[in-house]
């Protein structure tokens, strides 16, 4: 069984000013939430191991099958000896939404995920993508880094979650950092199951 860390939390909300309109002059409007936030996991394999599973195709149709994800679709995929790059398409539910992320965030929604893995030749492998909520004005991008040790892999994952909404930007990234972090605990064991099996 795998370990996991949390690694990074920053949390920030800018203050943009926007003329009102009305006598009283301007006021300091919050607009935009951002989150930066790392988890790192230890897989029990090593790391040509753990690259096998993150650069086939196929461990990611099934990591988002196992998820509950519905209609999981490969709609891009571009495949060598020392790259992956893919853009997969599904329906994916959330639960417990607020009061105030319900104009924006739906119970089911279309999620557009682009990964790009790389192997570095060095022995170290990683990457970058991005998560697009259709219709949901929240932007989803980071990196990840896979490193050997010894018989087990380091696997850490860096997000970035920007919220341009007015007034609760930071509430709407603050409730979109804890879907992330159990979907990110949900995909880790799963590797450790994949990896297990395989």
């Amino acid at each position: 069984m795998g370990r996991t860390f949390l690694t990074v939390c920053q949390i920030s909300v800018s203050a943009r000013r926007s003329q009102i309109g009305q006598t009283g002059g301007s006021r300091t409007q919050p607009s935009e939430g951002t989150m930066e936030f790392g988890l790192t996991h230890t897989f029990d394999a090593p790391a040509e191991k753990c690259w096998a599973m993150f650069s086939d195709p196929k461990s990611h149709v099934a990591k988002f099958t196992e998820m509950g994800h519905i209609g999981v679709e490969i709609v891009e995929k571009k495949k060598t000896k020392k790259q992956l790059h893919i853009v997969i398409t599904r329906e994916v539910a959330i639960d417990g939404i607020p009061g105030f992320a319900k104009k924006f965030i739906k119970p089911q929604n279309t999620l557009v995920s682009t990964d790009t893995w790389n192997d570095y030749g060095d022995g170290t492998y990683g990457g970058e993508f991005a998560l697009d909520t259709k219709g949901v004005p929240v932007n989803i991008t980071g990196t990840t880094n896979l490193v050997p040790d010894g018989d087990q892999s380091i696997y850490t994952v860096n997000l970035n979650v920007t919220v341009n909404v007015p007034l609760i930007g930071g509430k709407l990234a603050e409730f979109s950092k804890k879907i992330a972090l159990e979907n990110l605990a949900k995909e880790f064991a799963i590797g450790d199951s994949w990896l297990a099996s395989h």
